[in-house]
C-alpha cells in the first residue's frame, strides 16, 4: 500500500517512506516540527505542506486563543496568500482600511485617504487574528495537518542528521526526531532560548489596555480614528480604533488606567503582550471614549479585552544548526502600521521554501543560511522604523505620496545583494526589477481558451520557481523551449515556464505555455526588451535576470539555489 494513500493521523501530515528514513538510517518521526500554532507556524507548515513536506504543528495553549491582537494585513500578504490559495477565504472574512480620521485636544485635524498606486493589486484590510489563524488551520487541514494542542516544546537537541525534542502532552511526555525545528513561538520563545540566541533591545514604559466591542457612531465603516489629548506636545491621552468585520465594531488601544497599571519592566524583561489576570471592563473603555470621542457613543458588546505592554527586541541570528526563528521569536516592536504579523508571515515563507528543498535533497549547500542572511535585515528594519513611528507617527514622503503607502504595505521588502540572487544590472532603467526585488504583477495578458485578461500573479501561484521568457520578435519567441528546457535542467523538473509575446509575435509551435502582453503592461512593470529572462523564485522575488543569450547566467543562479537537477517529490495538493 503506498503511505501516501494512508489516513491522515490527527496533527500529523501522510507519512512517505523517505519521510521514515534517510541514507544514515536514521528514523524520523516527521520532516519538520513546528512549534507554536500562531499565524507565524501556521504559515510555515501550510507552505511546507504545499510542496509535499511532512510536518507536525506543537502549541501549549489548549485551545486557540480569541483575540484580536493583529489586526491590519498588508498587501504583500495578500499576494502571499494569493500563492498559497487562501486569498479568497480572508477577503471574504476582512474589512476594508480606507484611512484614517485623526483629532487632536477635541478637533478634527486630518483625515488619511489611503490612496494606492495604480499598480497595487490589493489595498490594506483588517482581519482579527483569531480569524486568520481560523482560515489557515482550515486551509493546513485540507492538506492534512491539524495541530496539536496542550502540546508543549520541553527541549530539545541537535546533530548532523536532524533534531531530537521532548515533548510533554496530554498524553504524556514523547520524543520527536525530525530533520528541522521551526519556532513559531511568539516573544518569549523556547527555541529561541534553548539556542541561546540574543535579543537586545528594549520597552516602552506606557501600558495600554486593548478592547474589542460594537459602538453606535457615525465613523464611516473602514475607516479608522486615532485622538489623542496632548499637553505641550506631549500625547496625555490616546484612543486608536481599527475597523473590524461586524457592524460597527473596532479593535480599540487606549493608556491603561490608574487601576490597572503596574510597574515598569526590568531592563532586561521582556515584557511584550498580553499581561495575564487584568482585563479591562467595559467601563474602563467607555470612560476613554466619554474624553475622546469625536462624538458622544456607547459601547457595549465586550468580546475581549486586555492589558499589554510593548518592547522593540530582535534576535542576534534567526537560526542555530537545524533550528529557525519567525515572527515574534525573531522581533518585537510596536504595532504602528500593522509590521508585526505581516514581517513574520513573509519571514515563514522565506524559510519555507528553503527548508522543503533540504527535505527533498535538492537544495545548495548555504541555501537555509540565506534566511538568517535576507530576513535578519529587515526585522532590523521593520523594529527600528516602528519604534521611530510610535513617537513621531508614519512619516509621509511629500515628493512621493505612494512611498509611505508602498513601505507600509511591505511592498518594497527585498533581497538585493542576497547570496542567492543574481548581480544587479546597472544599465537597466530606474524602477526595473533587479535580482532580489518583488516581482510585481502585470495584467490585460491574454492566454488561449482564457475569454478574458489574465493577470501574471495567476502565473506565480506554484510552489516553485517561474522561468519567464519575453519575445517581441518571431526568431527570439522560436528559442524559448531551449531556454526552459536548460533552466530545468539546471533548477529541476519543477519549474513552471512561461513565454510572454508582445503583440504580433508568431510562435505556432512553441511548447512551453504562452501568454500575450497584449497592453503592454509585462513589458512596461519589467522594463523588458527583446530575450529578456525572469527567473521568479517560490516566494515572489526575482532571483534571477538575463537574456536568451546567457543562458550561463541561469545555470549560475541555480548553483545558488539547487543541486544538480533531478525530480523533485510531487508537491502535496
Amino acid at each position: 500500500m503506498d503511505p501516501r494513500r494512508e489516513p491522515v493521523r490527527p496533527g500529523r501530515a501522510p507519512e512517505r517512506d523517505e519521510d521514515v528514513h534517510m541514507g544514515s538510517g536514521t528514523a524520523y518521526s516527521t520532516d519538520v516540527l513546528v512549534v507554536g500554532a500562531g499565524p507565524i507556524g501556521l504559515t510555515a507548515a501550510l507552505e511546507l505542506r504545499r510542496r509535499g513536506v511532512a510536518c507536525r504543528v506543537v502549541d501549549k495553549l489548549l485551545e486557540p486563543p480569541q483575540y484580536a491582537k493583529a489586526v491590519g494585513v498588508q498587501a504583500r500578504t495578500l499576494e502571499l496568500w494569493e500563492k498559497s490559495g487562501v486569498l479568497p477565504a480572508m477577503l471574504d472574512a476582512a474589512v476594508p482600511m480606507l484611512g484614517q480620521q485623526v483629532y487632536r485636544n477635541g478637533d478634527r485635524v486630518a483625515t488619511l485617504e489611503l490612496r494606492l498606486p495604480p499598480d497595487m493589486s490589493y489595498a490594506f484590510m483588517a482581519l482579527p487574528q483569531y480569524e486568520t489563524e481560523r482560515l489557515l488551520r482550515e486551509a493546513l487541514a485540507g492538506l492534512g495537518v491539524v495541530p496539536e494542542r496542550g502540546v508543549e516544546l520541553v527541549s530539545f537537541t541537535q546533530d548532523d542528521a536532524g533534531v531530537t525534542a521532548e515533548l510533554a502532552g496530554p498524553d504524556g511526555p514523547e520524543t520527536v526526531r525530525a530533520r528541522y525545528l521551526v519556532g513559531g513561538d511568539g516573544a518569549h520563545s523556547t527555541v529561541r532560548k534553548a539556542l541561546g540566541l540574543s535579543f537586545e533591545g528594549g520597552a516602552f514604559a506606557e501600558e495600554y489596555m486593548l478592547g474589542d466591542v460594537e459602538v453606535d457612531w457615525s465613523v464611516p465603516r473602514g475607516w479608522s480614528l486615532r485622538a489623542t489629548t496632548e499637553d505641550d506636545g506631549k500625547v496625555v491621552d490616546a484612543l486608536v480604533c481599527i475597523p473590524l468585520p461586524g457592524h460597527k465594531r473596532y479593535r480599540m488601544s487606549m493608556l491603561v488606567p490608574p487601576e490597572l497599571s503596574t510597574a515598569a519592566p526590568g531592563a532586561n524583561e521582556i515584557a511584550h503582550g498580553f499581561e495575564a489576570g487584568r482585563a479591562p471592563e467595559l467601563h474602563h473603555i467607555q470612560a476613554v471614549l466619554d474624553r475622546l470621542a469625536p462624538e458622544p457613543t456607547t459601547a457595549r458588546n465586550l468580546r475581549w479585552s486586555s492589558v499589554f505592554r510593548i518592547s522593540h527586541r530582535i534576535a542576534g541570528a534567526y537560526s542555530g544548526g537545524r533550528a529557525f526563528i519567525a515572527g515574534d521569536a525573531a522581533h518585537i516592536h510596536p504595532p504602528t502600521g500593522a509590521q508585526g504579523m505581516n514581517t513574520g508571515i513573509q519571514d515563514a515563507v522565506n524559510l519555507a521554501w528553503k527548508l522543503a528543498a533540504a527535505v527533498h535533497g535538492t537544495a545548495a549547500p548555504r541555501l537555509l543560511d540565506s534566511y538568517d542572511a535576507e530576513r535578519r535585515p529587515v526585522g532590523e528594519e521593520v523594529v527600528g522604523r516602528t519604534v521611530k513611528a510610535a513617537r513621531t507617527g508614519i512619516q509621509l514622503d511629500s515628493a512621493d505620496p505612494f512611498a509611505a503607502v508602498r513601505r507600509e504595505a511591505q511592498l518594497l521588502v527585498g533581497y538585493r545583494g542576497s547570496p542567492i540572487v543574481g548581480p544587479v544590472d546597472d544599465a537597466l532603467p530606474a524602477g526595473a526589477p533587479q535580482p532580489g526585488d518583488r516581482a510585481p504583477d502585470a495584467r490585460g495578458l491574454v492566454r488561449d481558451i482564457v475569454q478574458f485578461p489574465v493577470r501574471l500573479f495567476e502565473l506565480l501561484r506554484a510552489p516553485g520557481h517561474t522561468v519567464l521568457v519575453y519575445a517581441d520578435s518571431d526568431a527570439t519567441a522560436a528559442g524559448i523551449d531551449d531556454v526552459v528546457a536548460a533552466t530545468r535542467a539546471a533548477l529541476g523538473d519543477d519549474v513552471h515556464a512561461y513565454a510572454v509575446l508582445a503583440d504580433g509575435v508568431d510562435a505556432p509551435d512553441l511548447q512551453a505555455p504562452a501568454v500575450r502582453d497584449a497592453a503592454g503592461a509585462f513589458r512596461e512593470a519589467y522594463s523588458t526588451t527583446d530575450g529578456t529572462v525572469l527567473v521568479v523564485r517560490p516566494d515572489g522575488y526575482v532571483g534571477h535576470r538575463g537574456t536568451v543569450a546567457d543562458v550561463a547566467g541561469i545555470v549560475g543562479y541555480a548553483a545558488l539555489v539547487a543541486t544538480a537537477a533531478g525530480s523533485r517529490v510531487p508537491v502535496a495538493g
